[in-house]
């Protein structure tokens, strides 16, 4: 259900409704039905969903226990490590503009810096942030306006903004409510055109895009970020103005912070035959562009010109990729890799492709895996063929 404003300042000044809900140790159906005696249909509905949100929010936010969301709030919010390695490079600078904030994922971190003007065009959202705000103790940092970013035309500070990818488009061409997820930047509100006006009205700043969207050489003059989390890439930051190093890509891995930035195409890395280790290199590394950068500084080879996977006879010290080392190389062929798990001591088996379409499932139970030992099988192309390497995490 949707958490409209008026649901949330109910909920809001009902406490005790999440206190017998977190108390509660039975089923949720009968928990339901005891709180319906006490409290209006809609808002047991309402705090319920909050709940599930909270829980799901858990690994994205500290404080998630305690902040407000709406689905697509929580779904399109930046999670709070990589809100704040984002911070981290606005601070010093003066006020931040928040543009299209959300529920106020990044603007909480912006606003730990400094003086933040959080502005978004849902009235819900806007309370969210507001309240989540005051959650992470900076609502004194931060102001929120609900308004469109049409309307605002202040240019003096920074920006950061993070554009609606869900629009649906009225007739006549304008924003009417959240619809289908789009990837293309000119469909966002603001489309491709704002934001590009926005980057020569604003001395510096960032645009929050999804490291799937069509972003590449759309801001020529700005630094392409891409950023991932416990190995998941989460987002593509174009940074502009006197906040980027103009042309520059940049792959970064969080919680470590490892940065790998360059020209894509300064260099070309060699390609040999698979080595002791197999060397899977982070998404954003992959997503920048800058495998072969990052190959030819770690002495590496990849192992085929259409694969990412690399390797080498060395770990690379580092955090932007993890080695496995190979115990075996097989054909890709179903008899013969169910023919080496059954003689094989492997109880625990991970299993990797990129580029070779895989049933992960189905092969998984298909194969025998009754033994005590943790292994991964990785499906790559080795020199113009599909193989299956048997690996395990070194020690």
């Amino acid at each position: 259900m949707n958490l409209e404003p008026e649901l949330l300042r109910r909920l809001r000044a009902a406490p005790e409704i999440f206190g017998r809900i977190a108390a509660w140790t039975g089923r949720e159906l009968a928990l339901q039905e005891r709180l319906r005696a006490d409290f209006p249909a809609d808002l047991v509905r309402g705090a319920i969903t909050l709940v599930e949100l909270r829980r799901r929010a858990v690994g994205k936010f500290s404080r998630a226990e305690r902040l407000w969301f709406d689905r697509v709030g929580l779904e399109q919010s930046t999670a709070e490590s990589v809100a704040c390695h984002k911070a981290q490079r606005f601070q010093g600078r003066g006020r931040v503009w928040d543009f299209c904030c959300g529920i106020g994922g990044d603007a909480i971190q912006l606003a730990a810096r400094g003086e933040v003007i959080a502005l978004d065009r849902n009235p819900a959202a806007c309370l969210c942030t507001q309240w989540n705000a005051e959650t992470y103790g900076v609502a004194e940092q931060l102001t929120v306006l609900c308004a469109d970013v049409e309307t605002v035309h202040d240019r003096a500070g920074l920006l950061h903004i993070d554009p609606d990818r869900r629009p649906e488009r009225a007739p006549g061409g304008g924003v009417q409510a959240s619809g289908r997820r789009t990837l293309k930047l000119e469909e966002g509100a603001p489309n491709l055109e704002t934001l590009i006006r926005l980057t020569e009205e604003f001395r510096g700043g960032a645009i929050k895009c999804s490291p799937a969207s069509n972003f590449g050489g759309k801001f020529p003059q700005a630094e392409v970020e891409l950023v991932s989390l416990d190995g998941e890439c989460k987002e593509a930051t174009v940074w502009f103005g006197e906040l980027a190093q103009p042309g520059v890509w940049r792959a970064t891995a969080l919680p470590s912070g490892e940065s790998l930035w360059g020209d894509p195409l300064s260099a070309a890395a060699p390609l040999a035959p698979l080595g002791r280790y197999l060397v899977n290199p982070d998404p954003a590394l992959v997503r920048s562009g800058l495998i072969d950068l990052y190959t030819v500084q770690h002495e590496l080879s990849r192992l085929d010109d259409a694969e990412e996977y690399l390797t080498g006879d060395a770990i690379p010290r580092s955090h932007l990729s993890r080695a496995f080392e190979v115990l075996a190389q097989l054909p890709n062929n179903d008899r013969e890799i169910r023919d080496y798990f059954r003689g094989a001591d492997v109880g625990t088996l991970e299993i990797m492709c990129r580029r070779i379409p895989i049933d992960i499932e189905g092969l998984r139970r298909r194969l025998s895996l009754t033994g005590r030992e943790s292994a991964v099988l990785i499906f790559a192309r080795i020199e113009g063929r599909a193989r299956a390497v048997v690996g395990r995490r070194p020690a």
